[in-house]
């Protein structure tokens, strides 16, 4: 079989702005890498940019509004910001794959299978937004993850660390509050599909937890000291309580690690 190297599917992938062919190229890369119709050692550079499309503005998160589930606009804005995260977590998991080369092909095999699975958490919560008389880019977002990934882009230690395992974690314990107040709404078709994303953004975690604990034994690290030292190296925000200890533990943070992010 002729393979193609995958590196500028991954770019093309990542540069898309319009929404329908992001979440085309992405399947299509996710179905050709499972064929094995892709080449992940091709030393070949190239060049990476983020697409997305003209709207949500993107504003600070704290010129972003507050946004309370118990009115329908309220409940919209909350699912935006949501479908907002899912979209960008597309793109994180297809820059986790596209920048850093010379990785073991189960890196590769697992960063994009994550963008498979955030390309389809983003159209199921986009769907249950359009339920809601809205659609993606109606309300303003915040770009805080994007912004991380690149502080991060010369290190895949850094990387794991500061993207699946501290913010994208902190989804892991804002996502039973927000189920609860959509309940409390009459919202449970939304409260419902986020068991979905809370289920399998455990495994994505989880995989942020072991590249950078595998990373840190290559390096000779202690990883729990070093995330620590990661945090206060690159000013990240300190994980907040009340923790979602069950799924922490089972994205692989430990009861001491947990412990000790509690003291601060």
């Amino acid at each position: 079989m002729n393979r193609t190297s995958l590196f500028p599917r991954l770019a093309d992938a990542l540069a898309a702005c319009e929404i329908d062919r992001k979440l085309a190229l992405t399947a299509a890369l996710g179905a050709d890498w499972q064929a094995g119709r892709l080449d992940w050692s091709d030393p070949a550079p190239v060049e990476l940019c983020c697409g997305r499309p003209a709207r949500p503005e993107l504003v600070s998160p704290r010129a972003v509004p507050q946004r309370n589930p118990k009115s329908p606009e309220g409940r919209a804005r909350l699912l935006h910001a949501i479908v907002h995260i899912e979209f960008s977590a597309i793109n994180l998991a297809l820059d986790h794959a596209a920048r850093f080369r010379g990785l073991p092909e189960a890196y590769y095999t697992d960063w994009i299978g994550v963008a498979v699975e955030e390309a389809h958490h983003f159209t199921i919560l986009r769907e249950r937004l359009q339920a809601l008389g809205h659609d993606y880019g109606d309300f303003p977002a915040h770009g805080g993850l994007w912004a991380m990934a690149e502080k991060t882009a010369d290190d895949p230690l850094a990387r794991m660390a500061l993207v699946p395992r501290l913010l994208e974690a902190r989804g892991l314990d804002a996502t039973p509050p927000i189920q609860r107040r959509l309940e409390e709404a009459g919202d449970e078709a939304s409260a419902r599909v986020l068991d979905v994303i809370l289920r399998d953004e455990i495994g994505h975690v989880g995989l942020g937890d072991a590249w950078f604990r595998r990373l840190c034994a290559e390096r000779g690290l202690d990883p729990e000291p070093a995330y620590r030292e990661l945090l206060t190296r690159f000013g990240a925000p300190w994980p907040q309580a009340p923790m979602n200890r069950e799924a922490r533990l089972a994205a692989g943070f430990s009861e001491r690690e947990l412990a000790a992010l509690a003291e601060r």
